[in-house]
C-alpha cells in the first residue's frame, strides 16, 4: 500500500507529514518506556523482519497480490510506541533506497501504515486480550483478529486522504468499495502472518513479547478455607526471565530467518499489482503519478544496478535492505534507550551534606 508521488496533492501531503512528524516525536517518548532490557534488543530485528516480509506479496485475487504492512506485528511484539517506530523506519528506508514509495508521500505512507495500522491493531488486541482467557493462545488470536482489521482500516485511511486531496476526479465510493474490499482478502495474509510469528515467538520466549506481559495469575491464598487473591501482587506483572537467558539466540535466528526470507524466498513472491496499485490502475487514480525521486537508485524497485541475473539482483538487493534497516532500526532504539537511562538516572544524597548528587 505504498503510495507514490502523484496521488495525493501538496497540501494534503504536507499536513500529513506534520501529522506524521508528530506521531513519530510522540512515539520517541512513548518508547522509552517500552525499550527495556527485554525489547529493546529486537526492536531493530522487527524492523529488519517487517522489510523483508513485505517483500513476499502473495496473490489474494486475480491479478492482485498483497503483502504485510506489519503495525500489528511491530506492536504486539515490541509496544505500540515503537511499532510506530519500527514501520517507520522500514518505509524511510524503501523510499530512500529502493524507491518505494514517494518521499513526498512518506508523510502519506507513515500516516496511514504505521500510525493507522498500529493504533488500531493495539487497541484491539489489548480489548480482545482482557476479555478473552488470560492464556498464550489467546494473545495469538487476539494477534490475529487485530491484524486482520488493521489492513482495511488502513485502506480506508487511504480513501478519506483521497478524498480530501486526491488529484484525479473519481467518485470517493468506487474507490472506498474496491480499496476495502481488496485489503479485506490482504488482511486475512497479514493476520495469519503476525499469528503465526507472534505465536512462534510466545513458544519460545514469552517474556519477549510484549502483548503477552501480564499473563500471570494472580498469587493465591487459602483463607478460612477459600482461595483468595493474596495482597500486592498485581497480576500485570510478568514472570521474571532467568538473568542468564540470553536474547541471542533468537536474534540470530530471526536475523537468519530475515535474510532468507528477502535473499531467497522473495523470488518466488508474486509479480501481480498490489492493492493500491490495482486499484490505481482500474479506477485512474495513477493517472497523474509522478516518477519517484530516487527512480535511479542503485537499488531501485529491489534489484541491484548493473546486475543481470534477476534472482542474484533481487536477492541481494533483499540482504542489503535488511542488513541497512536493522542497522539504523537498532541505532534508533539504541539511541531511545540510552536516552531512557540518562533520564532514569537515579541521584544519590550525600550523608554528610544532605544533598543530592
Amino acid at each position: 500500500m505504498h503510495v507514490p508521488d502523484g496521488f495525493i496533492n501538496a497540501p494534503t501531503s504536507a499536513v500529513t507529514g506534520v501529522v506524521a512528524a508528530g506521531a513519530v516525536a510522540v512515539s520517541l517518548r512513548g518508547a522509552r518506556r517500552e525499550l527495556d532490557e527485554r525489547t529493546a534488543p529486537l526492536a531493530g530485528l522487527v524492523a529488519a523482519f517487517i522489510f523483508a516480509v513485505q517483500m513476499l506479496n502473495f496473490p489474494v485475487a486475480a491479478g492482485t497480490s498483497g503483502h504485510l504492512l506489519g503495525g500489528a506485528l511491530a506492536a504486539i511484539l515490541v509496544g505500540p510506541y515503537t511499532g510506530v517506530l519500527c514501520v517507520s523506519v522500514v518505509l524511510l528506508m524503501q523510499g530512500i533506497l529502493f524507491a518505494d514509495g514517494g518521499l513526498t508521500a512518506l508523510g502519506v505512507n507513515i500516516t496511514d501504515m504505521a500510525i493507522v495500522t498500529t493504533v488500531v491493531a493495539y487497541a484491539l488486541f489489548r480489548g480482545l486480550v482482557k476479555v478473552l482467557p488470560r492464556t498464550r493462545r489467546s494473545v495469538t488470536v487476539a494477534s490475529f483478529v487485530a491484524a486482520l482489521v488493521s489492513v482495511p482500516a488502513a485502506a480506508l485511511a487511504f480513501t478519506l486522504l483521497y478524498w480530501i486531496g486526491g488529484t484525479t476526479d473519481i467518485a470517493i465510493g468506487k474507490v472506498a468499495t474496491a480499496m476495502i474490499g481488496v485489503h479485506v482478502l490482504i488482511g486475512i495474509g497479514e493476520a495469519a502472518i503476525t499469528a503465526l510469528t507472534v505465536g512462534a515467538v510466545i513458544a519460545v520466549r514469552p517474556d519477549l513479547v510484549y502483548g503477552a506481559r501480564g499473563l500471570g495469575q494472580r498469587l493465591k491464598l487459602r483463607v478460612n478455607g477459600e482461595l483468595v487473591d493474596a495482597p500486592g501482587t498485581p497480576d500485570t506483572a510478568p514472570a521474571p526471565a532467568p538473568a542468564a537467558r540470553s536474547h541471542r539466540k533468537l536474534w540470530i535466528t530471526g536475523l537468519v530467518t530475515s535474510l532468507v526470507l528477502a535473499g531467497f524466498v522473495s523470488f518466488y513472491a508474486s509479480a501481480n499489482p498490489d492493492g493500491l496499485e490495482k486499484v490505481a490502475a482500474d479506477k485512474g487514480i495513477d493517472r497523474k503519478a509522478e516518477e519517484h525521486a530516487n527512480a535511479d537508485s542503485p537499488l531501485a524497485d529491489y534489484g541491484v544496478e548493473d546486475i543481470a541475473n534477476a534472482r542474484v539482483s533481487g536477492g541481494l538487493a533483499g540482504v542489503i535492505g535488511v542488513g541497512v534497516t536493522v542497522v539504523a532500526g537498532s541505532a534508533v532504539f539504541w539511541a531511545v534507550r540510552r536516552r531512557r537511562g540518562d533520564d532514569a538516572s537515579p541521584t544519590s544524597t550525600d550523608t554528610s551534606t544532605g544533598t543530592k548528587v
